[in-house]
């Protein structure tokens, strides 16, 4: 029988930590030109893509669809359903390779002990709070995609685990890929009864380009992304077909 979670709104989480709150120190630094930085990033990126694919392959049983379209473009921006707590870390690298790919998360992730100081340096990028940091956060994502790095972005905002439908979210997500007139990607994770396991067998699936109409405003190419996103998204998870936790809403 499937785990049963309560929910008021999409806004609620369900994983937390103890650094839930964790804020970002004034001075941290957004680009690095160190060369041993740069360095130390190449190697742990070598390390995260190894370990991702023993664990995505070994404990989550993951399959990835139509992977191909993205090996021949650079510099866009993918958006997924936000299903699982490692898997949605580690499984970027797959999907992207043999791309580097940076994860924009919340910072309480850099507040894990350990694994937290090293997540920047993988391809972690947490949104800030204040104005300020706003804005080396924007420059921060104009230096990726110029360097051709994709962009992951979770746009239903917090993690529901194994769930099977599409969580609704604002066209705000598309700020980024408008700006810089970057194509956009989909990459839907799908949960299907496994032959032999409890948890479900895992199938990614990777849907685009979906691009910038110049002929449109900002503001209309928003929309226009956020309808073709969301709906791609809304057709690959009727392939779910296995209900490992139910959401029900609480009777108000």
């Amino acid at each position: 029988m499937a785990k049963i979670y309560y929910y008021q709104s999409f806004e609620d989480e369900f994983i937390t930590s103890k650094e839930q709150n964790y804020k970002l120190k004034d001075n941290y630094k957004w680009i690095h030109h160190n060369l041993f930085y740069k360095i130390l990033s190449y190697i742990l990126y070598y390390l995260v893509l190894l370990f991702s694919l023993i664990y995505t392959k070994l404990f989550l049983h993951v399959t990835i669809k139509n992977k191909k379209i993205l090996k021949k473009d650079k510099g866009y921006f993918i958006y997924s359903n936000h299903t699982q707590m490692l898997g949605d870390v580690f499984n970027p690298f797959l999907v992207n390779f043999p791309h580097h790919p940076y994860i924009i998360c919340s910072p309480s992730n850099l507040g894990i002990p350990i694994l937290g100081k090293i997540l920047p340096m993988a391809g972690a990028l947490p949104i800030p709070e204040n104005i300020h940091d706003m804005v080396k956060f924007k420059e921060t994502i104009n230096y990726h995609n110029k360097k051709g790095h994709p962009i992951v972005i979770y746009p239903e905002a917090h993690l529901w685990p194994y769930a099977t439908f599409i969580r609704e979210f604002p066209d705000t997500s598309f700020h980024f890929p408008v700006e810089l007139k970057s194509n956009v990607y989909v990459s839907t994770t799908t949960y299907t009864k496994s032959k032999f396991y409890k948890k479900p067998k895992i199938t990614i699936y990777i849907d685009g380009p979906f691009k910038i109409d110049d002929a449109k405003t900002k503001k209309e190419n928003k929309q226009k992304l956020h309808h073709e996103v969301y709906n791609v998204m809304l057709k690959r998870s009727k392939l779910n077909n296995y209900t490992y936790i139910t959401y029900k809403k609480k009777d108000n």
